[in-house]
This record gives structure tokens, C-alpha cells and sequence, in this order.
């Protein structure tokens, strides 16, 4: 089937409310037009993100009232660590609250002043820790990323002749790891080929520099790479995870997204000496290095969600109903990111509101409209997301969005149909959408808590 239907059934129930757009445009005032300011209850359908939203499977529900609530040791801790070893393939694990813990301490125990980190393309919270420590970002995705009309199967990968540029110029020494993504949230969910995770792998290990995934959506990645890439059709969503991880030293895992969780993360490594460094820190910022800022419940549900991931099913339903909002919108002619990607639908602001300039923040004001049309509440990707430089000027990121991010299990294709419909009527009338200023801007992650209003 082109769009496989939900294999699962529903056994629990939230209702939601459709407000009138009176009650909305009062609460996107009082939200300084900002859809992260805005309170749940006032939204209909909810694509903010897919970080901690997912719908919690029975079995799930049931492994949180096995939850050991002990200080140290907890039970469940060692079943979120052999879930980690087995099905990841690292030897390591620290617990952390949530994907950005892990990215504070692999941050600070392996950057020092001066160093760069390349990546394929930058991540909010990725690049803020990697500034605070002292290193710079170094953009080293391929340049058709950057290009959201073009289309290719592994549109995350990275370019190696940029990596190795890099290396040449300012030497392996000053470059402690490669951060790469699986997939790539900013590119629009892209994934990366597993050609290209063992080629940068290969040009690591000749430099000594460390492999580092963002490991966040990397089930999707792997269902990315059984459906678009040779040799790979007939392996399980287990073998090619598998594979992959293999060729990294270590990962920052946000538990929230692909291990099916409400809260949680880890730091997974390879390496003893950067373990015993981490766990050194992990109990001044999170907690003990056998719960982590996590319940005992929370570790035992991921531990299980884990393994649910796995699933053909689950997986290859979580990716359909992205890309069947995604081709919806692309039949009726809205400019989105191409090809749709593993978590959300990403509209193309620049070419969705063009007489509005980056300066005038199009995605913001953009995100805002269909709140205000619908109920249903996006984010933005682009400028405000980007933030500012060392020198305190605005980055122009070439890709300028509006991200609506899928929930795991927990909205049908008749929800998808409401944003779908309500996207293509505010194309109708863009031409009379207008852009946004900052009315408070706060230092850093400036996206979170900014607020705005109309330019008049």
C-alpha cells in the first residue's frame, strides 16, 4: 500500500477542542505570536514537534509499573542498558533527562577552546553546546541539502571533499569529532546512506578523529536506507541500525523521538576513558550514572520502546504518513522540502510568502497564520531558529521554514487532512500575509521563548 493504514488500534482516548479564530488570534497575541508560548489546551492539532509526544504503546504503559525508584542501581537501568548495547552495539551508556544532556556532556568532555566540529548541517541545541565550550561549527553537509527543491535519495550525507578540506586546513588535532545526523533536522528530516557513514568512518579513523552520531531518528534513517539504497531491501530494520552504529564511536540519543518516550536520553560511547569522564560529570548535571535524571519507570518504558522501534510495521507506517501530508501538499502546488523526510513536512517559506524578506522572519509569521487559520500549531526553522553569530549578527540560513513535525501514533490520516487543507488555504491568500519584528529577544535559543509582532 502507498500509504499503509495505522497498525495499531486505539484503547485510550484524549479529546481535543477546536477553538474559533476570535479565541485564537487573542492567544497568539498573549503568545507574542511565537507557537511555543501558546498553552496546549488552545491548540487542535499539534505538530510544535515530535520530542516527547509520541503515544506510549500497552506494553510500554505496563513496563512503567515495574519502575524501581532506587538511587542507585535501579533495576530498570540495567535493562535500558543491555536494550542500548544490544540493539545500538555500544558498550557504554549514561543516562541522561533528555537528548540535549548528552550533548552538554560529550560537549564538555571532549572540546577544548579553539577546536572546530564538523557536521552536517547544524542542530539548534547541537551547535549552542559546542559554542559554550569553545568550538566553532563547521557546516560540511552536501550543498544540495542547502536546496530544498532538489531531490536525492540521501540528501543528509556528508561531503567528504568539504570534511577532508577541513582537516587539511585546520588539522586533525583541533578537530575532536565529526557530529553527524541521522537523520538531518534541519535539512527537512534527510537521511544518510550507509556508503557515506562508512566513508566518513574511514576518513575519521585515518585522522584520528572521533565519530559522533546524533542518533535521535536513526530508526527512520534506517527504514531510509532498506527502501532507497542497494543491498539493503532484504535487511531488517535491526540489521541495518546495527550496521550503522558501527561505524560510529559514540552517540547522543534523544529517548523523546525514535525510542517512543515522553522523556530520557543517553550518551552511548565505545570508548572507557571518555565513559569514566562523562560519568564524572553526568552526576553534577543529571544524576547518578545509573538513572540519569530519569525515573526508574521512564528508563524501563524506554528500554522497551527500544525495542518497538524495531518493528517493519510501526516504522514503515510512521514514514507514510509523513510523506502522504507531504505529498498532499506538493499535488496542490505548495512549495515544501523535497523529498519529504522521516518526521515532518517542511514548508518552504521563502517561496510560500516571497515578498516578505528573511529580515521580516517569513516562517515565523508563517507558522502563526496557521495557527490562526486552524488550531494547528507549527515551528519554525529559519532565521529565529539560526540566531546569531559571535558577533552578534542575525545568520541567514538558505533554508527558511515552517516545520510541521508527526507525532508518533497519535494522529490519523484524517488529522493530516485538516493541516493539509488548512496549508493550501492560506497559499490561496499569502499575498496578504504579513511579517513579524522581535519584540523580545533572549541570548541564546532565541526560538524557545522570543516573542514577536505584526510589522505594520
Amino acid at each position: 500500500m502507498m500509504y499503509p493504514p495505522e497498525p495499531f488500534k486505539i484503547k485510550s482516548v484524549e479529546t481535543i477542542k477546536m477553538t474559533t479564530k476570535e479565541e485564537r488570534a487573542q492567544v497568539l497575541k498573549e503568545a507574542g505570536y511565537n507557537t511555543f508560548l501558546i498553552p496546549s489546551k488552545k491548540v487542535y492539532i499539534d505538530l510544535l514537534t515530535d520530542s516527547g509526544t509520541s503515544a506510549m504503546s500497552d506494553h510500554q504503559w505496563a513496563s512503567m509499573m515495574i519502575g524501581d525508584e532506587a538511587y542507585g542501581g535501579s533495576e530498570n537501568w540495567y535493562h535500558l542498558r543491555d536494550a542500548v548495547q544490544e540493539v545500538y552495539g555500544f558498550e557504554y551508556v549514561v543516562p541522561t533527562h533528555q537528548g540535549r544532556g548528552a550533548e552538554n556532556l560529550l560537549s564538555q568532555i571532549m572540546i577544548k577552546h579553539g577546536d572546530y566540529i564538523p557536521g552536517n548541517m547544524y542542530f539548534t541545541t547541537t551547535r549552542t553546546h559546542i559554542e559554550l565550550n569553545g568550538g566553532k561549527f563547521v557546516d560540511v553537509i552536501i550543498d544540495e541539502a542547502h536546496q530544498p527543491e532538489i531531490e536525492l535519495p540521501f540528501k543528509g550525507n556528508v561531503d567528504l571533499k568539504k570534511y577532508q578540506n577541513l582537516i587539511d586546513e585546520v588539522g586533525a588535532n583541533r578537530i575532536p569529532y565529526i557530529c553527524v545526523g541521522v537523520t538531518v533536522n534541519m535539512a527537512g528530516g534527510q537521511p544518510v546512506s550507509m556508503e557515506n557513514l562508512r566513508k566518513v568512518k574511514e576518513i575519521s579513523e585515518k585522522n584520528g578523529i572521533k565519530v559522533m552520531f546524533d542518533a535521535t531518528r536513526c530508526v527512520e534513517n534506517a527504514y531510509f536506507i532498506k527502501e532507497r539504497e542497494p543491498g539493503y531491501g532484504d535487511k531488517s530494520i535491526a540489521e541495518i541500525l546495527k550496521e550503522m552504529m558501527s561505524y560510529a564511536d559514540g552517540c547522543t540519543m534523544s529517548g523523546k523521538k525514535d525510542c517512543l518516550v515522553n522523556i530520557g536520553g543517553f550518551l552511548a560511547l565505545r570508548d572507557q576513558d571518555l565513559y569514566e569522564k562523562a560519568t564524572s560529570l553526568v552526576v553534577v548535571y543529571e544524576g547518578m550514572p545509573t538513572y540519569g535524571g530519569m525515573a526508574g519507570r521512564d528508563m524501563e518504558a524506554m528500554a522497551t520502546g527500544i525495542y518497538e522501534s524495531l518493528d517493519f510495521h510501526y516504522i514503515e507506517h510512521r514514514i507514510k504518513q509523513v510523506r502522504y501530508l507531504g505529498d498532499k501538499l506538493d499535488e496542490a502546488g505548495i512549495p515544501i522540502i523535497k523529498p519529504v523526510g522521516g518526521h515532518a513536512v517542511f514548508l518552504d517559506a521563502k517561496r510560500f510568502l516571497p515578498h516578505l524578506s528573511q529580515d521580516e522572519l517569513p516562517a515565523q509569521a508563517l507558522s502563526a497564520e496557521i495557527y490562526l487559520d486552524s488550531g494547528v500549531r507549527s515551528m519554525e526553522r529559519g532565521i529565529v531558529s539560526a540566531g546569531r553569530d559571535e558577533n552578534g549578527r542575525n545568520r541567514y540560513p538558505k533554508l527558511e521554514t515552517v516545520r510541521l513535525t508527526i507525532p508518533r501514533r497519535v494522529y490519523t490520516y484524517s488529522h493530516m487532512d485538516v493541516v493539509a487543507d488548512s496549508v493550501i488555504s492560506l497559499f490561496d491568500k499569502r499575498n496578504s500575509i504579513k511579517g513579524l519584528e522581535f519584540v523580545y529577544e533572549p541570548p541564546v535559543l532565541r526560538f524557545f521563548t522570543a516573542r514577536f509582532k505584526p510589522i505594520e
